[in-house]
C-alpha cells in the first residue's frame, strides 16, 4: 500500500460522522391525516345529521318565516344551533386527543423520551422518535392555544401525556412549552415564556433534551426563557426577559432575572417594581420584609433622596427662568413619536394599501363557495360524509392556496410597476421605494399568515419559494418569521422557534434593505434577529436570544452569541463529549459537572466510543 492511501485512510479514520437527519416526512403525514380525520369525522356526521334531519326542515324549508319564531318545534331547532356547534367542537377536541394520545403512546413504546444528549451527526431511533413526537404533537397545541378554548391546552397535554401541568397553572400562548415538561400546582407563564426541554447545536451537533422540572408557585413573567434538564423550586418569581442556560438549579423563594438567570435581592426588586418603603409597612405581612431594621433604612434613604430632589428642582427653576419655555401643547406627534418598525409589525400602512385584500379573499371565498356548491351535489350522503374530514381541510388549503396565487399576481403587476432594489431608503410616505415596499410587505403578509395558522404551517416553505426566496425544500422554519425577498437559503438550513430573519428593517427615519445569505448547514436559535445584510457561513450557528448587526459576515464553522452576536467558539459540536453535562446552581453561582447517558441506540454506542478517541488525538 502506497503512502498516500495510507494517509487517506488516517484522515477518514479523524473524520467525525456526518449524517443527514432522518426527517421521515411519509411517516408525518400518515400521523397527520390520521389524527384529523379521525377527530373531524365524528363531530362532521353529528353536525350534517342535525342539519339535514332538524335544521333543514324545520327552519330552513319553513313555508313562513314566521313559524320560525312561534311554533315550538322550529323554534327549538334554530336556539340549539349554537349548542349544536359547541358540542361538535368540544367532540372535535376530544377526539384530537385521543387519538394523539395512542399515537404518543405508540411511539412511548418504541422508543421512550428520556433525558439525554441525542447526537443528531448519526441517524437513531432515539432521534428519529424525537423528531416525529415533535412533529406529532404541533397539530393538537395549535388547535387548542389558537382556538377558542385555549384554557383547555393543560387538559390536552395531561390526556396525552406530552406534559404533566399541576392545578391552577396558567400557561400563556407560546411556542414551546409541549413536552418533557413537569409543572407544580398553581403556577404562571407569561406570554412567549419558554420552557424549552430541548436545545439543536448545530445541524452536526447534539439535541439536548432534558426534562423540566418547575415547582408549586412559580410566576414566570413575558418572554423568559428555561433551558432544559432545569430545576425551578417553589415560589421562584422571574422578571422579564430572565433565561436559564442549560441545567439550572433555582432554588426558588426568591426573584430572578437577566441572561444568563441570576438572583436579585430585596432592595433590587424594590427599585424594579417601584415599591415605596411605607408600602411594606402597611403589608408587614409580605414575606421578606418583616425586619424593622431595613425598613428604617430605606425610609430613611427615600426621606434623604425626596429633600435632594426638591433642592435639584429648585435649582432647576431659577436657573431655567430665563430660558425660552416649551409650550407642550403644541409640538407635533411627530416631535413626540420614537419610530422603531420592522417589516412583520408596521405602524404606518396606509388604508388604500389594505383595500388589496378585498378582492383576494372574494375570489378566494368563491373558490371555496364553488367547492362546496359541487361537494354537496351528490345525492348518496355515505360518502359526503366519510369524506368530509378532507372536504373540510380541501376548503381550507382552497382558501390559502387561492388567497397566495392572487397576492402573487398583484406583487407581479406591483414589481412591473417598482423593481425592489436594496439600499437605505427615507421612510415617509411620498418615497416610491418606502411605498411599494409597505405594498409588497402587506400582500405577503396575509397570504403567510394564513398559511402558518394552517393544520400544516410547515408548509410556508412552499408559499415563502413562490414569493420569491431562493431556498428548497430540505430547509424550514420552526414557527419563525421571515421576509420574502433578497433572502437567501442553502441546503440544511434550521431556522429555531421565534426566530427572525429580516432582509429589510425600518429605523428611525429610514428604511434599510439589504440580501441576506445563509451557507448550507447553518443554524439559527430560538427568538434570534438575522438583520439585513448578515452572511452566514457554511455550519455556522447563532445561538438562542441572538442578533446580528446590519451586514455582519459571521465565518464559517463558527458560532455565535449575544446581543449583538460575537465569535463564542469553533463549531465542534459534533466532537465534544456528550456523557457529561454541565450544571449550574444558579443561588450559590457555582458550575459543577455531572456524567449522563448518551441517549442513543444500544448498536450506535460504539459510534460515541469512535468520535471520543477522535477527540484524544
Amino acid at each position: 500500500m502506497s503512502e498516500d492511501s495510507e494517509d487517506n485512510n488516517s484522515s477518514n479514520q479523524n473524520e467525525v460522522l456526518k449524517e443527514d437527519v432522518n426527517l421521515q416526512y411519509h411517516l408525518y403525514i400518515l400521523i397527520f391525516a390520521g389524527i384529523f380525520y379521525s377527530s373531524w369525522v365524528i363531530p362532521g356526521i353529528c353536525f350534517f345529521v342535525y342539519l339535514l334531519q332538524f335544521f333543514l326542515p324545520n327552519v330552513l324549508e319553513t313555508a313562513n318565516i314566521l313559524f320560525v319564531f312561534t311554533k315550538v318545534k322550529p323554534l327549538l331547532t334554530f336556539l340549539i344551533m349554537p349548542l349544536v356547534l359547541i358540542g361538535c367542537y368540544l367532540l372535535h377536541l376530544f377526539l384530537l386527543g385521543l387519538v394523539t394520545k395512542l399515537f404518543w403512546i405508540f411511539t412511548e413504546k418504541m422508543s421512550p423520551s428520556k433525558s439525554g444528549i441525542i447526537p443528531r451527526n448519526i441517524r437513531s431511533r432515539a432521534a428519529n422518535y424525537y423528531h416525529i413526537r415533535s412533529f406529532m404533537i404541533k397539530y393538537g397545541k395549535n388547535a387548542f392555544t389558537k382556538g377558542a378554548l385555549p384554557w383547555l391546552s393543560n387538559w390536552f397535554f395531561n390526556f396525552v401525556g406530552s406534559n404533566k401541568i399541576g392545578k391552577g397553572t396558567t400557561l400563556e400562548e407560546s411556542l414551546v412549552n409541549d413536552k418533557f415538561v413537569e409543572i407544580g400546582s398553581n403556577c404562571y407563564l407569561g406570554v412567549n415564556s419558554s420552557l424549552a426541554s430541548h436545545l439543536v447545536q448545530g445541524i452536526f451537533g447534539n439535541i439536548s433534551y432534558f426534562k423540566i422540572n418547575v415547582g408549586n408557585n412559580v410566576t414566570s413573567s413575558a418572554m423568559t426563557q428555561i433551558g432544559p434538564g432545569s430545576e425551578v423550586h417553589d415560589n421562584s418569581y422571574f422578571l422579564p426577559l430572565a433565561s436559564t442556560s442549560k441545567h439550572s438549579i433555582i432554588k426558588g423563594n426568591n426573584y430572578y432575572w437577566g441572561i444568563p438567570l441570576r438572583k436579585i435581592f430585596r432592595k433590587k426588586i424594590m427599585e424594579y417594581l417601584d415599591v415605596s418603603p411605607q408600602y411594606l409597612e402597611r403589608n408587614e405581612n409580605i414575606e421578606g420584609y418583616k425586619d424593622k431594621e431595613l425598613l428604617t433604612k430605606l425610609k430613611a434613604k427615600e426621606i434623604s433622596k425626596t429633600i435632594s430632589e426638591n433642592i435639584s428642582v429648585n435649582e432647576n427653576l431659577i436657573s431655567e427662568s430665563d430660558e425660552e419655555t416649551i409650550d407642550i401643547s403644541n409640538l407635533s406627534k411627530d416631535e413626540l413619536s420614537l419610530d422603531f418598525t420592522t417589516s412583520s409589525a408596521i405602524s404606518r400602512v396606509n388604508i388604500k394599501f389594505l383595500a388589496v385584500y378585498l378582492p383576494i379573499f372574494w375570489v378566494a371565498g368563491l373558490i371555496v363557495s364553488i367547492f362546496w356548491y359541487w361537494y354537496l351535489l351528490y345525492e348518496n350522503w355515505i360518502p359526503i360524509l366519510a369524506f368530509l374530514p378532507l372536504a373540510i381541510f380541501g376548503s381550507i388549503y382552497f382558501f390559502i392556496v387561492a388567497c397566495i396565487l392572487f397576492c402573487k399576481l398583484f406583487l407581479i403587476l406591483v414589481n412591473l410597476i417598482h423593481k425592489p432594489k436594496e439600499g437605505i431608503f427615507k421612510a415617509e410616505i411620498g418615497d416610491k421605494d418606502f411605498e411599494f415596499w409597505m405594498l409588497r410587505t402587506e400582500l405577503k403578509k396575509i397570504a403567510l399568515w394564513f398559511m402558518r395558522n394552517s393544520p400544516l404551517p410547515w408548509t410556508d416553505v412552499f408559499a415563502l419559494k413562490l414569493f420569491g426566496i431562493e431556498m428548497d425544500s430540505s430547509s424550514h422554519l420552526n414557527d419563525a418569521w421571515c421576509d420574502v425577498e433578497f433572502i437567501k437559503f442553502g441546503r440544511k438550513n434550521l431556522i429555531g422557534q421565534g426566530a427572525s430573519i429580516m432582509s429589510s428593517m425600518v429605523v428611525g427615519k429610514y428604511l434599510i434593505i439589504k440580501k441576506v445569505v445563509c451557507d448550507d448547514y447553518i443554524m439559527v436559535g430560538g427568538l434570534s434577529t438575522i438583520a439585513p445584510g448578515t452572511i452566514m457561513g457554511k455550519e455556522s450557528v447563532i445561538g438562542a436570544l441572538s442578533s446580528t448587526t446590519v451586514n455582519q459576515v459571521l465565518e464559517s464553522l463558527w458560532v455565535y452569541f449575544g446581543f449583538p452576536a460575537i465569535k463564542l467558539k469553533e463549531n465542534k459540536y459534533g466532537e465534544e463529549r456528550r456523557d457529561v453535562i454541565l450544571k449550574r446552581d444558579v443561588d450559590k453561582a457555582k458550575k459543577f459537572e455531572m456524567e449522563h447517558e448518551v441517549n442513543i441506540d444500544e448498536d450506535k454506542k460504539d459510534l460515541i466510543k469512535i468520535e471520543k478517541e477522535i477527540e484524544k488525538s
